[in-house]
């Protein structure tokens, strides 16, 4: 009787645990390396996120991935098989988000990522089923600066990118944009995102004579490409992608980010938004949190990434916990079908829309076209 009793006991104990067990989800960001400028406010971000969602507890275990793409693997693996998560946040780069998705399809764990390329998502297959992101697809935002450029005369341009999937994706992309406004391509470059020097590459983009050139990088490392442009000489538009969108590429640009055109997200300049812009609330939301934790001209969108993330989960745990417990594989489950069937949800991005075939879930409210006048963000006409 003894021995039936304490079985017992220990039954309901188990039972107890797994009723009452942690959301966990875990966080693998690029909090160093050459990232850094953009996984610093997203690691921020992440300690704003709330603790308790529809009265179950939530941990967040964050990781460092140092923009390093086996980093970014080794620390997907940890967070699943050591630390349990129900769902990975990261990474902030496109290569180790597109590494991590491997991973997460063969746990079959719900990650959602910070980075910007299409490839991460799209097409829709079976690995990519566990896969979400929260940045602007590629395509929306070349459309709009192919759109800009021909609005502007433009009629031939040059692009030099990251030479890895980021900078790969986007040539794909712009290229497709450039034709439908017919303007011709003229030079295609690439640089490493530690490279020091572009000179050469600067060199072959002012031999073609674009009127207009195209970097594709994102951070700090972006500015390279446009400063050797300018001490050459360059006299042509210049026009940057949404991977730039943080002051810190205004401080180490400077002066020679003048007039430089790029698409970003509402949020970059969401006071200088009309009112009836139905991405402005919610952009303004997240704007006042961040800033009262971390101080005033602190905003990044790149931190709005991982808010939006956020925002995603905090839509998705209650709907999967009337399916599932924490913890198990039926709560992961759960956790992926509800993210996919989120729908109208306001963030810092946009509007949301995910379903079986799109994991991103944007449109057109999600961006507007930004230039760079006196060292600050202006909303362009």
């Amino acid at each position: 009787m003894k021995l039936k009793l304490l079985c017992m006991a220990s039954a309901m104990m188990l039972v107890a645990g797994v009723a009452n067990a942690q959301v966990k989800i875990g966080v693998s960001l690029s909090a160093t390396g050459p990232a850094a400028s953009l996984g610093i406010p997203e690691k921020n971000t992440i300690a704003l996120m709330p603790k308790t969602i529809d009265g179950q507890s939530v941990q967040y275990i964050v990781l460092d991935d140092a923009t390093d793409t086996t980093t970014a693997v080794k620390n997907m693996r940890k967070l699943i098989s050591e630390d349990h998560v129900d769902a990975v946040l990261g990474s902030t780069v496109t290569p180790n988000s597109l590494a991590m998705v491997d991973v997460a399809a063969e746990t079959q764990t719900p990650v959602i990522s910070m980075a910007a390329g299409a490839a991460i998502v799209e097409p829709m297959d079976a690995k990519r089923t566990w896969a979400f992101k929260t940045p602007q697809n590629d395509i929306l935002m070349a459309t709009a600066i192919a759109k800009h450029m021909a609005d502007s005369g433009v009629k031939t341009a040059a692009f030099i990118g990251f030479s890895d999937a980021y900078g790969e994706g986007w040539y794909k992309e712009f290229q497709k944009a450039a034709d439908l406004n017919k303007i011709r391509i003229v030079a295609n470059e690439r640089f490493n995102r530690a490279d020091t020097s572009v000179t050469g590459q600067a060199l072959k983009i002012m031999g073609a004579n674009p009127d207009a050139v195209l970097i594709a990088g994102s951070g700090t490392p972006a500015a390279l490409p446009q400063r050797t442009l300018k001490e050459r000489g360059y006299k042509g538009k210049l026009y940057q992608t949404h991977g730039v969108a943080n002051n810190d590429f205004l401080r180490v640009c400077g002066k020679d980010c003048e007039g430089t055109y790029l698409p970003a997200g509402p949020l970059l300049v969401v006071e200088q938004l009309p009112n009836d812009n139905p991405v402005k609330k919610s952009a303004a939301a997240y704007k006042a949190a961040y800033e009262k934790a971390y101080g005033a001209g602190s905003i990044s969108t790149f931190g709005g990434h991982a808010w939006d993330g956020g925002l995603l989960l905090q839509k998705a745990i209650p709907v999967a916990l009337k399916k599932a417990k924490p913890g198990t594989a039926e709560f992961r489950a759960a956790l992926r079908d509800a993210l996919e069937g989120v729908k109208d949800m306001p963030g810092t991005a946009g509007i949301f829309n995910m379903s079986k075939n799109d994991h991103n879930g944007l449109d057109q409210r999600s961006r507007v076209m930004v230039q760079i006048v006196d060292g600050k963000w202006k909303l362009a006409n």
